[in-house]
């Protein structure tokens, strides 16, 4: 057996393996294990009973997570295992964000965390409320000729009397906090204004 995407042996416990916990919640789960060496063998943990108390508390403190923490013991020597279970809110380390992937701990940081919110979060990119839009950066042309394009193929109900706001809001490209990403790349002006480097497949 080796260390893998859910398994991390540690010879003995420091608070910076709160990273680790933090990556197994927001990836798939996994657990932490106290008292064995890279190889997977138990060499034991001295303060094992401590930190059996200890840890669960430091976890919620610093987490806001739950894990169970089991002491074992094999050929006399006790180790302990941190059952992380992976979470459905993003979970943070000192406004941190940590990722398990394979057998490596890594920070989320840029696209690649903020792909993960959005994920966690139940959204897509495209979902997103862009905050600087309103109906004016919209374009009536092209809403228009969507209109028209409905009709012709059939697949909608009539959609000449609606508003551009009301068509909008039929296709779930707008809501009460504002108008989507989504809604931009269709219908806007110039959607380049707000995604320059923007391209759609």
């Amino acid at each position: 057996m080796s260390e893998n995407q859910h398994t991390e042996w540690k010879t003995s416990w420091h608070d910076d393996y709160l990273k680790w916990i933090c990556g197994f919640a927001n990836a798939e789960g996994g657990t932490l294990v106290l008292g064995k060496d890279d190889e997977g063998k138990t060499i034991g943990l001295a303060n094992a009973e401590k930190l059996l108390e200890d840890l669960p508390n430091k976890i919620r403190d610093k987490l806001g997570l739950m894990p169970r923490v089991d002491l074992h013991e094999e050929d006399g020597m006790p180790f302990l295992e941190i059952h992380v279970a992976p979470s459905t809110v993003p979970i943070s380390l000192r406004g941190a964000y940590y990722w398990r992937s394979g057998s490596v701990k890594q920070e989320l940081k840029g696209a690649t965390l903020n792909d993960f919110l959005l994920k966690k979060m139940g959204l897509t990119w495209d979902r997103v409320i862009e905050a600087n839009a309103t109906i004016d950066d919209m374009d009536p042309k092209s809403i228009e000729r969507f209109k028209t394009d409905a009709a012709k193929a059939g697949r909608l109900p009539d959609l000449s009397d609606l508003s551009d706001v009301d068509i909008l809001k039929k296709l779930r490209l707008s809501t009460r906090e504002g108008i989507s990403r989504a809604a931009l790349v269709l219908f806007g002006k110039d959607p380049g204004e707000f995604y320059p480097n923007l391209f759609v497949k």
